[in-house]
This record gives structure tokens, sequence and C-alpha cells, in this order.
């Protein structure tokens, strides 16, 4: 318990300072963890071509797009975990309306500061930010159609949990979208040891296929991985973790570091609530007891 507590405390410090870093700084970094990568992106994706992408609230932070596979309708009510300054929240508001409501959860009090200091200079009335832990989230059952996430989960001690939580919080037939990082093939102890590389989330990835063993394990049907690509850090940034000749037998070892987005939906039927009244009433009139249409 009191490993898990120090993670926790560790994460909640580093990405307290992360909030009051340019997003250049984070995203030349391994996702924020200020350890110089370069030039360029390790971990995020563009967000540039998507609606409701506002660049002010874009950290750098991410391993994904999962917005932009969430199937997210007008009317819904989306969940994102680890909402950070709002970035992935301002991107589904886009797809929700002004009909919908989007609800971010994060456990550093300067990044929902942040947050709410962005929606609130954009007049958005249908986005809010609780502070909260994703193993422990301050919503009701049952209480929302979709679930996002960006590279957050390899930072949770208990993975089980948060999924977990996940299927609570969803209606019976909602769905979830999740960008993350995983392995196939164990890191090197020191690696996964690294308290920069955990918070720069590598070191808490865990396996992928028992990644996805967690998301059966909760419940969740349809289980897919949406998109997937390796993560290629470079050798100068290894080498702060390990010898030349630890570097070349990890480069052998056929060991990897995935992004993946990740699908799954919990059993039960979809709320209909983004029908307009003719098509509502033709579906309550098409399943009536013994018509068979349904």
């Amino acid at each position: 318990m009191k490993k898990i507590s120090s993670i926790k405390d560790l994460v909640r410090e580093k990405y307290g300072q992360i909030a009051e870093q340019s997003k250049t700084t984070n995203e030349t970094s391994c996702c924020g963890s200020g350890t110089s990568c370069g030039t360029y992106t390790i971990m995020a994706d563009s967000y540039a071509d998507l609606p409701g992408y506002d660049p002010d609230a874009d950290l750098g932070l991410g391993c994904g797009l999962p917005t932009e596979f969430a199937h997210i309708r007008p009317g819904d009510t989306v969940l994102d975990l680890g909402s950070g300054a709002g970035n992935d929240c301002f991107v589904a508001r886009a797809e929700t309306g002004p009909e919908g409501k989007v609800i971010g959860v994060d456990f550093t009090p300067a990044m929902i500061r942040k947050a709410r200091l962005n929606a609130e200079k954009r007049g958005f009335n249908n986005v809010e930010f609780r502070e909260g832990d994703i193993e422990d989230l301050p919503l009701n059952d049952a209480s929302v159609d979709v679930v996002v996430s960006n590279c957050v989960l390899n930072l949770v001690p208990d993975k089980e949990k948060v999924f977990a939580e996940i299927a609570r919080v969803l209606h019976p037939g909602g769905h979830f979208s999740i960008s993350d990082i995983v392995l196939k093939g164990e890191l090197p102890d020191t690696l996964r040891n690294a308290a920069e590389m955990y918070a720069g989330c590598v070191s808490g990835a865990i396996q992928m296929e028992e990644y996805l063993t967690l998301a059966r394990k909760a419940g969740f049907e349809d289980v897919t991985v949406q998109k997937q690509k390796p993560i290629l850090i470079p050798d100068h940034i290894l080498l702060e973790y390990m010898t030349e000749e630890q570097l070349k037998a990890f480069a052998h070892s056929g060991t990897g570091i995935f992004s993946i987005t990740l699908y799954a939906a919990k059993p039960g039927n979809m709320r209909i609530h983004a029908l307009a009244p003719a098509e509502n009433a033709e579906k309550e009139a098409c399943c009536e007891p013994g018509s068979g249409c349904c």
C-alpha cells in the first residue's frame, strides 16, 4: 500500500510540474518527463485536424487520438480519464454538441485549475472538471455513455480497479476508447525502476495481452485494438538508464513498446437519446411485445 501511495505521489507531483510547462517542452520529452528526446515527439499524435481542437489545452502528453475512434454521438455524456488541461474533453465536446456533456477527471490539482480556466475562457458550460482518482471515480453508476482516456492508465498502479470503475460508470451498452502504452516482452529492470521513465509513460506499462485481459475480466465485450504503432525511443535516452551492452541486448531482445487505442463495450442495450421523436415513436411501436421485429 505504501509503494502504491508513493507512486501516486510521484506522478501527481510530476504532472503538477508538467501543467506549468509549455507544450514544446512536454512534447519533446518522454510524455513530459523532462528528459530531452530531441526535436520530435515520441508518443503524441497530432490533433490539428480534429474539430474542437484547441492548442492552448494540448500539453503534448498523449500517445494516440482516442476521441477520433470513440463513436461519440450528439447528446452523449462523455468521461475523460486523466483529463489534463482539457484537450480531449474539448474535442469530445465538438462531437456531443451543446446538448451533450463532457466530464474530465484528474487527480492533479494544477491540471484541474488549468482545465477549468481553459473551459471558462471558451465559455463551455457543458464541460466540467472534477478532481479525483480514476481508481475511485467521483461519478454515479451508469451515468456516462462513452469513456475516453489518453496515455493515463499506464501510470495507475491498480489498472484492474480502473477497468472496474469504467464498467461501473458506463450505461449498459456504453463503450470506451482508450489510448495507452503497452509492452510486448519484458523491459529491463533498470527501465522499469526508473522514476522519470515511470512518469514518462513507459515503465508503468504492462503487457499488451494482459491489458486486453483486464478489459475482458471487467466484463467488457468486443475488445478490439483500433490502432497500434511502435514507440521508438532514441538510443541516447535509453543510455541514461542502461549500459551500452544492455542496450545492445535490449535491441535484439524482441521487446517492443507500443501505443494502442483499445475499444470495448459494456454489455446491454444502448440508451436511445439521439433519435428524433418520430424515430423514437416508430421504434417503440415496432418493439411491442410479440411484434417479432426487434
